[in-house]
C-alpha cells in the first residue's frame, strides 16, 4: 500500500519529466530546422552568386590584359572561368527558393549568354583601336549588366538569410519560453503531489514519534492509532504490541532490575564528582549529573564521544581509558602531578582520574567507570602544608645554626674540658644536628622547586671531576659501614653541560642512599659514561633491593620504602633528584629487585665541543 502511493507521484513525475523532454526535443528540432533551411535554401545560392562574381571580374580583367596587348597572359587568366561562372549558374538555376529569384536568375541567365555573345568578335579583334571600340562600346556595358544581376541574386538570398535568422530567433525565444513553462508546470506539479504524499506519509510518523517520546519518559499507557492496511499501519500495530510487552515487563519480577539499576544510577548521580562510562571506541554509555553540570556531557549521548571537552582534559581521560582497556587493570593516578586544570566560572579545579574496568560476560573488559575527583581543595591544603613546611624550615635554620656551633665549640672544648660521658653526649647530639641540618636543607631546596624560584646555572664542568667529589663526600660513609666503593670515571676532558652544585646534590644522595641499604662486605659503584649527545650517570649496589611495586612511588614526596631502616631525610631525597634531574632536561630509572641490589641511573647534557682557535695570518 506503502508503496503505491509512493507510485502515483513518481508517476506523475515521470509524465512530467516525459512532456519536458518532448518539449525540449521539439524545440532542438525546431531549431535544427530552422538552420538547415537557412543552409539549403540560401547559403549554396550566396556561394554561387559570389564565385561568379569573382569568375566574371577575372573575365573583365583578362579583357584588359588583351587591350593592352599581353594576349597570352590573358588567356591563362581566361583558363576555366568561362566554366566556372557556368557550373554555379547551373547551381543557382536547380536552387532556386525564393520569390522573385527565378527571374533575377533569368535575367543573370540572358546576360551572361550576351556577354558571351559579345566576347567573340572582341577576342577575333587583332587592331589596338578595334579591340579598344570593340570593349568599351560591346563587353563592358554587358560586364556591368551581368554582375548587376548576379548582386541581385547575391542580394536577395542574404535577405532571406537574415530574415530568416530573425525568424530562427524568435522561435527560439518562444521554444525557450515553452520549455521554461514546461519545466515550471512540472516542478510545480511534483512539488504539489510530493507535499501531499509527505504530509500524508509523516501525519502516521508523527503519531508514532509522539508515541515513542511518551514511552521514553516513562508513559507506559502511550499507544499510537493510526488507521489504514498500509507498511505505516503495520508498523503502529508492533509498535503498539511492543508497548505492551514493555508494560508487562514492567509489571514482572524482571523490573526489578530496572529498578535496581534506577538506584545505581541515582546514587552514581549523587556522587559529587564527574563520573562516565566509556566503551573501548571512546564513545559515552553512561554519565551522572556531576559530569553533565561541570562538563557538558549529555546523560542522553549515547554514543557520543570525548571530542568536545578541553584537550588537556580529554588527553588524561584517554591515558586512563587506554591503561584499563589493555587489561593492565585499574589506573590509580600518581599523585597531585596528574592533576588536570579546568577553568570554571567560580575558578579553576584540580580533577584527577582514577578508572576502573567493567568486565562482560566473556570476562573481557567492555567498558571503563573514569572518575573525576575533585582535589581541589586538597591541592590547596597541599599548597598551605608546603608554605607552612617551608616557613618552619626557614625559621628553624637559624637557631640550629647557632645550636650546631655552640655543640661544635662544646666538642672542640673551648668551653672547658669534657669527660668521657660528655663527650659521648656531645658527639651524638652534634651527629643528630647534621642530620636535621640536613633535613632543613632538603625542605628549603623542596620549598624552591615547588615555588619555581631555583634557577639552574648551567657551565661545562669536568664529568670525572663530579663522580670523584660525590665519591670523596660519601667514602668515609662507606668505609665505616664496611663498603667497598667503586668509581669508574671517563677522561678528564670529558665535560657535562650542568648546574655543578646541583648535580653533585643529586650524586651524593644516590650514593648515601646506595651506602645506607647495603650491608657491610657489599659494593657501590658510580659510573660515568658518553650517551649519544649527553652523558649517563650510573649508581648501583647490591643491597637489598626495592620492590617492583615501589619503583614509581619512591621518587615521591616524603615516601618510604616499608621495611626499610630509618635514618638519612625524611623522604625527599629521591624526589629533590628526580626535579633536579628533570629541570636539566634529563630522565631517572631504576631497576631494582628485593635481594638483587638496586641501579639509579639519570642522563643529562653533554657541553658543546669548543672550537678550535683560528690559525694566525702573517701580514
Amino acid at each position: 500500500m506503502l508503496r503505491a502511493k509512493l507510485a502515483w507521484p513518481q508517476a506523475v513525475l515521470a509524465l512530467a519529466l516525459a512532456c519536458v523532454g518532448g518539449v525540449a526535443l521539439w524545440s532542438l528540432h525546431a531549431l535544427g530546422t530552422s538552420s538547415e533551411r537557412i543552409l539549403q535554401d540560401n547559403y549554396r545560392s550566396v556561394l554561387a552568386a559570389q564565385r561568379m562574381k569573382e569568375s566574371l571580374e577575372r573575365l573583365d580583367s583578362a579583357a584588359l590584359i588583351r587591350l593592352a596587348g599581353r594576349d597570352e597572359a590573358a588567356a591563362r587568366t581566361v583558363a576555366g572561368h568561362w566554366e566556372v561562372f557556368e557550373r554555379e549558374l547551373q547551381v543557382q538555376e536547380r536552387n532556386v527558393t525564393e520569390a522573385g529569384e527565378g527571374q533575377a536568375t533569368a535575367r543573370l541567365r540572358a546576360a551572361w549568354e550576351r556577354y558571351r555573345a559579345a566576347w567573340e568578335p572582341f577576342e577575333r579583334e587583332a587592331g589596338r583601336e578595334t579591340r579598344t571600340r570593340s570593349y568599351f562600346d560591346d563587353l563592358d556595358p554587358v560586364f556591368h549588366e551581368v554582375k548587376g544581376a548576379a548582386e541581385a541574386v547575391l542580394a536577395l538570398n542574404q535577405d532571406a538569410m537574415v530574415r530568416k535568422s530573425e525568424e530562427a530567433q524568435r522561435l527560439a525565444t518562444r521554444l525557450v519560453a515553452a520549455t521554461l513553462a514546461a519545466t515550471l508546470g512540472g516542478l510545480l506539479l511534483g512539488l504539489l503531489l510530493s507535499s501531499g504524499l509527505t504530509a500524508r506519509i509523516t501525519r502516521p510518523l508523527s503519531v508514532l514519534t509522539q508515541t515513542a517520546r511518551r514511552l521514553a519518559h516513562g508513559d507506559l499507557a502511550a499507544r499510537a492509532t493510526v488507521a489504514g492496511e498500509d507498511e505505516l499501519a503495520e508498523l503502529a500495530r508492533e509498535f503498539n504490541a511492543m508497548a505492551d510487552q514493555l508494560a508487562r515487563y514492567r509489571a514482572s519480577s524482571l523490573g526489578d532490575l530496572l529498578r535496581a539499576q534506577q538506584a545505581a544510577q541515582a546514587a552514581i548521580d549523587a556522587l559529587p564528582d564527574p563520573v562516565m562510562v566509556v566503551d573501548p571506541a571512546g564513545a559515552l554509555l553512561s554519565v551522572n549529573s556531576a559530569a553533565t553540570a561541570l562538563l557538558g556531557l549529555s546523560p542522553e549521548g549515547e554514543g557520543a564521544g570525548l571530542a568536545g571537552l578541553d584537550p588537556a582534559l580529554r588527553a588524561a581521560l584517554d591515558r586512563a581509558r587506554g591503561h584499563v582497556l589493555t587489561g593492565k587493570g585499574a589506573f590509580q593516578p600518581r599523585g597531585f602531578e596528574d592533576a588536570v586544570r579546568l577553568e570554571g566560572a567560580e575558578g579553576p579545579r584540580f580533577l584527577l582520574p582514577r578508572a576502573t574496568p567493567l568486565y562482560g560476560e566473556s570476562g573481557g573488559v567492555d567498558a571503563a567507570a573514569v572518575v573525576l575527583q575533585d582535589v581541589t581543595r586538597l591541592l590547596r591544603f597541599d599548597e598551605l602544608k608546603n608554605d607552612l613546611v617551608a616557613t618552619v624550615a626557614h625559621e628553624i635554620r637559624t637557631p640550629l645554626t647557632s645550636l650546631r656551633m655552640a655543640i661544635h665549640l662544646c666538642a672542640e672544648e673551648v668551653a672547658g674540658p669534657l669527660s668521657e660521658r660528655q663527650a659521648d653526649l656531645i658527639y651524638a647530639a652534634r651527629g643528630d644536628c647534621e642530620r636535621l641540618q640536613g633535613i632543613v636543607d632538603d625542605l628549603l631546596d623542596l620549598s624552591r622547586i615547588q615555588s619555581g624560584a631555583v634557577e639552574l646555572v648551567r657551565r661545562p664542568a669536568p664529568v670525572r671531576h663530579l663522580v670523584e667529589e660525590a665519591a670523596r663526600a660519601v667514602r668515609g660513609a662507606a668505609v665505616e659501614a664496611g663498603i667497598h666503593l667503586e668509581v669508574e670515571a671517563p677522561e678528564p676532558e670529558a665535560e657535562a653541560l650542568v648546574d655543578q652544585e646541583r648535580l653533585g646534590l643529586v650524586l651524593v644522595n644516590l650514593l648515601s642512599n646506595a651506602v645506607r641499604h647495603t650491608p657491610a662486605g657489599g659494593r657501590v659503584t658510580i659510573t660515568a659514561a658518553q650517551d649519544g649527545a649527553g652523558w649517563r650517570f650510573q649508581v648501583s649496589d647490591t643491597g637489598v633491593g626495592i620492590a617492583p611495586e615501589y619503583h614509581e612511588r619512591i621518587f615521591e614526596k616524603y615516601f618510604r620504602v616499608p621495611g626499610q631502616p630509618r635514618g638519612g631525610s625524611v623522604g625527599l631525597g629521591l624526589f629533590l633528584a628526580r626535579e633536579i634531574v628533570r629541570a636539566h632536561g634529563g630522565v631517572i630509572e631504576v631497576e631494582s629487585a628485593p635481594g638483587a641490589g638496586s641501579r639509579f641511573t639519570f642522563t643529562v647534557p653533554a657541553a658543546p665541543a669548543a672550537e678550535a682557535p683560528a690559525p694566525s695570518q702573517r701580514p
